[in-house]
């Protein structure tokens, strides 16, 4: 496998060898071995170029030029789109007036994006589904756009301590640090800024001090140290690891739609593999975001005040809660604890501006985010119908089940159910990409033979409103 995909990678062939030896794509080999080399340079960052010892424009030199060399390892010449999509942008924010400059802003940069998906899909490899350039292209999108949106709304010129923009080298930096190129997760602007200049830790301190009614002296005096949520968060990345490869070829989810597996086995083992597959499958995301939010933390960003009983939180810029994941109990749920900073960025920018079905607004521009799949296009768009479907069911059925602890628990535990079959039927055409094997999914799925008519087993009325859910979670009321 590992010299088959040798082509695909743009990037540095040092560690083919290793790549050939544990049989993993070289992309995805140079991918781990930068972040755990940007994870090194954290530690060193943190302790060697402390706001205390040097200045902010020398931390903002080292933390780009680490960045664009961690680019250049991972995916050679092609990190020169990161390049010129942050040029094209920045030049957007110079020359466009302040009230349209963040609309202008967000064409130019999701324009950009898409096209260079395009290319990637369509012109070089349809089916490379790996470590690929535009995936750092995907947060510096959202990076680039949140700023703008923000200098619009003047939240940012508002904290920041001179009226003026971003200069070139602290727009570079924030975009293409070394502890955020490869794998994100995306920031605020003032939150990174806060951190090169060292006065991170000051605001957390005074909301804590506010919120137990006197400052504790600890707290004030001492800077708090990541190394303990550090540690925590790489052995999750261990155990992820482990997980992934371990199941990811026992539970291919391609095996769903095989024929043979689909004639032969009955309809709920069909259900409970899609499930066990999907649950396989997760393990690669939460080894990625987890390295990443642990890099930042090493590096000394991602504070976020204290605990009750008084434990520094390193979470502000995490992008995922698994065990909140693995057992949520309703689609929402799921979604708020799954790739955090985009759902926030989301919000930011689209769901809270948008006059007309903001959810539906929300759901297809996160579908262009992703790509130009077919499948990503499928997930989102019966997303939209998913979410209708379960904001009826919580709104018009949950409050029968609140009469008491027991109904409450047998609700808990059949949403639950429900919520991962409904994400792993969402979710199946992104992980498919491909139209063929999506539309053959969805046939084997709701074939005459297993389809179900949910309308003949689940009809609440409430307020004198027929709720209906049918197979295709289309909303009637």
């Amino acid at each position: 496998m590992a010299t088959q995909t040798t082509a695909s990678c743009t990037g540095s062939t040092l560690l083919q060898p290793i790549s050939e030896i544990i049989n993993l794509p070289l992309d995805q080999v140079n991918f781990v071995a930068g972040q755990l080399f940007a994870l090194l340079m954290a530690v060193w960052f943190r302790l060697y170029l402390h706001p205390s010892k040097t200045s902010p424009f020398i931390r903002h030199v080292v933390a780009t030029l680490l960045g664009f060399y961690l680019a250049l390892f991972c995916f050679g010449w092609y990190s020169l789109h990161f390049l010129v999509q942050s040029g094209l942008s920045y030049s957007v924010m110079i020359f466009a007036g302040l009230e349209h400059m963040h609309k202008y802003c967000f064409i130019v940069t999701l324009g950009y994006l898409i096209l260079c998906q395009i290319t990637r899909v369509y012109v070089f490899d349809y089916g490379m589904y790996s470590a690929d350039f535009t995936g750092p292209m995907m947060v510096i999108t959202q990076k680039i756009t949140s700023l703008a949106f923000e200098i619009h709304d003047g939240k940012a010129i508002m904290k920041m301590s001179l009226r003026r923009m971003p200069s070139l080298l602290e727009y570079l930096s924030y975009n293409c640090n070394f502890m955020g190129i490869l794998a994100g997760p995306t920031c605020s602007y003032n939150n990174y800024i806060a951190f090169i200049e060292g006065t991170g830790y000051q605001p957390r301190h005074q909301e804590n001090a506010n919120a137990n009614g006197k400052e504790n002296g600890k707290y004030k005096q001492s800077e708090p140290s990541p190394k303990n949520d550090v540690i925590s968060k790489l052995c999750t990345c261990a155990i992820s690891l482990a997980i992934y490869l371990s199941l990811c070829k026992l539970l291919p989810v391609e095996h769903s739609i095989d024929d043979d597996f689909v004639s032969s086995t009955p309809f709920y083992l069909q259900v409970i593999y899609l499930y066990l597959a999907m649950l396989a499958l997760r393990p690669k995301y939460y080894f990625v975001w987890t390295l990443a939010d642990a890099i930042n933390n090493a590096a000394g960003f991602g504070f976020n005040g204290y605990n009750k009983d008084g434990s520094p939180r390193w979470d502000l810029i995490s992008n995922l809660r698994i065990l909140d994941i693995e057992f949520a109990t309703s689609f929402k749920s799921f979604l708020d604890n799954w790739n955090i900073q985009t759902a926030l960025w989301l919000k930011r920018v689209c769901y809270e501006r948008c006059a007309i079905n903001p959810t539906a607004a929300t759901f297809l521009l996160s579908a262009m985010w992703h790509g130009v799949y077919p499948g990503y296009y499928l997930t989102f768009l019966t997303g939209i119908a998913m979410t209708m479907a379960a904001r009826a069911v919580r709104h018009n059925i949950r409050p029968y089940f609140l009469v008491s602890d027991s109904y409450k628990c047998i609700y808990d535990v059949i949403t639950w159910a429900w919520t991962q079959i409904a994400i792993s039927y969402t979710v199946a055409p992104f992980v498919l990409l491909a139209v063929g094997p999506s539309l053959k999914f969805y046939r084997y799925v709701c074939s005459a033979e297993y389809c179900v008519d949910i309308d003949s087993i689940f009809t609440a009325e409430a307020d004198g409103n027929v709720i209906s859910l049918s197979i295709r979670y289309a909303l009637d009321k």
